[in-house]
């Protein structure tokens, strides 16, 4: 390219960069969002290089008000990019250069490469959205799904494995469920977020700095909590990219699976749960649906994350040490991660505290053969072995079946002591949902005051972290 712009790089080059060479290398299309954290860290790089003195304190000054006018250049929209800004790094301190001269701006790379400084970049652009984004998104979430656990802990329910009704339950255990899941999501988060935050400023290219600069005056103005001890690794680390990215992809899986036990359930074969307007679309064609899309979009994006992580993953794989530009194609899918996990958690959110639900649809989906392990359960406390009393409960099972009676429960006392003389009278006792959920009052289990104890639990796990940002 003739267009007389410098890069950072270029004195070593006589010849122009092939056009398409420059567009296949540049990453300001994308990168341009970690303008703030490119400021920051060269706020602090040349306050570190003041208290060495290789700059002046008016240098310094110049330096920072500089800094601050391209900064409202971004955040009012009128930056302008040239055509030469290979990325957010360059354009800013061309920039800067324009503002208060090259002689001065000049300055602020002296010991710095942009190995380390895109490094601390993106730790410092990571740990703004998860702590300021993605990690209050999922904190509403988990408060919305414990709240209605609360709210609607007399709602009954069938429970299933292998999609087949299995035993009944509170519709709040089902809640708790997810809850647990997202409050183990919100755990891992803050160990991400612990992780990522050390900082790699001051390492130079690889082999480390020059004239002896600060790191951990760097690293605590940074707000790092340290610095990272080898000059190869931290240039080269994109550890804290995979984690962000499985972090994700963990919590999407959980995201998937209540977007898709939801989606069965506003089904008009089960109707247990509706979906505001806000969240649902018509067809085209057909007047009458009702269509989750805001369910489908969920589930659909957890593939979209996954496969970002695979294919940085193999981006990553056998590079050697220590930077290489492979590792330029971090950005965009981290990016996007990180602004789908933010939206999907702001649009589950929505779907949960808006969602209805029809608990007498719910309740008229239980079905007495779902008591057939009560029944078991029923001569276990009579002193009958399990494994005997489960043959015994089958028999019954495939007795009202052959006779084709609608359940266990409309076989007489006689039909029962055939089967096994050690029934009696009160067995009929044990045809009743709410006592059969009442029964599960261990820990975990869905008796009401199990479920209050996991949500009480849940509650002050999520208090406690919450506290502790």
């Amino acid at each position: 390219m003739s267009s007389g712009k410098q890069k950072l790089w270029g004195g070593r080059f006589a010849g122009d960069t092939d056009p398409l060479m420059h567009l296949y290398n540049a990453s300001l299309p994308y990168d341009y969002k970690m303008y703030k954290a490119d400021i920051l860290g060269t706020k602090v790089y040349t306050e570190g290089l003041q208290k060495t003195g290789l700059l002046t304190k008016d240098e310094l000054e110049s330096i920072h008000e500089g800094l601050k006018q391209v900064e409202q250049e971004w955040e009012q929209g009128v930056f302008v990019k040239h055509v030469d800004d290979e990325d957010i790094h360059t354009a800013n301190e061309r920039r800067l250069g324009e503002i208060i001269g090259r002689h001065i701006s000049g300055k602020v790379h002296t010991g710095r490469s942009r190995n380390d400084q895109v490094a601390t970049d993106m730790r410092l652009y990571c740990r703004e959205m998860l702590q300021d984004k993605v990690e209050p998104a999922l904190f509403e979430l988990i408060k919305v799904l414990l709240h209605r656990a609360r709210e609607e802990i007399d709602v009954l329910m069938p429970g299933y494995t292998h999609l087949q009704r299995a035993q009944p339950i509170r519709w709040s255990h089902w809640l708790s469920c997810y809850a647990t899941y997202f409050v183990e999501d919100f755990k891992r988060l803050k160990e991400v977020i612990a992780r990522l935050n050390q900082s790699p400023l001051g390492a130079g290219a690889l082999a480390g700095h020059p004239y002896g600069i600060d790191r951990e005056y760097l690293a605590c103005e940074l707000g790092f909590d340290g610095v990272i001890g080898n000059s190869m690794t931290a240039v080269s680390d994109r550890d804290f990219v995979v984690e962000i990215m499985s972090w994700g992809s963990l919590f999407m899986n959980h995201i998937s699976r209540l977007a898709e036990d939801l989606i069965i359930y506003s089904t008009a074969e089960f109707g247990f749960v509706k979906l505001a307007d806000a969240y649902s679309t018509g067809s085209s064609l057909m007047p009458q649906k009702r269509n989750p899309d805001s369910l489908e979009l969920l589930r659909g994006k957890s593939g979209r994350v996954f496969g970002q992580l695979a294919g940085f993953l193999m981006s990553l794989n056998s590079i050697p040490s220590t930077y290489n530009k492979d590792m330029q194609e971090d950005k965009e899918p981290l990016f996007d991660c990180l602004l789908t996990l933010e939206h999907t958690s702001l649009i589950a959110t929505g779907v949960l505290s808006t969602l209805s639900v029809v608990k007498e649809k719910m309740f008229q989906a239980l079905t007495v053969d779902m008591l057939a392990t009560d029944l078991a359960d029923y001569l276990v406390r009579k002193g009958v072995p399990f494994r005997e009393t489960h043959h015994i409960s089958g028999s019954c099972v495939a007795l009202a079946e052959q006779l084709a009676l609608s359940g266990i429960d409309q076989l007489t006392l006689e039909h029962y002591k055939g089967i096994d003389p050690r029934f009696e009278e009160d067995v009929f006792d044990v045809f009743d949902f709410e006592l059969s959920v009442e029964r599960r009052q261990s820990t975990g289990g869905t008796a009401r005051a199990a479920v209050l104890k996991q949500v009480d639990n849940l509650e002050e796990q999520l208090k406690r972290m919450h506290n502790n940002t």
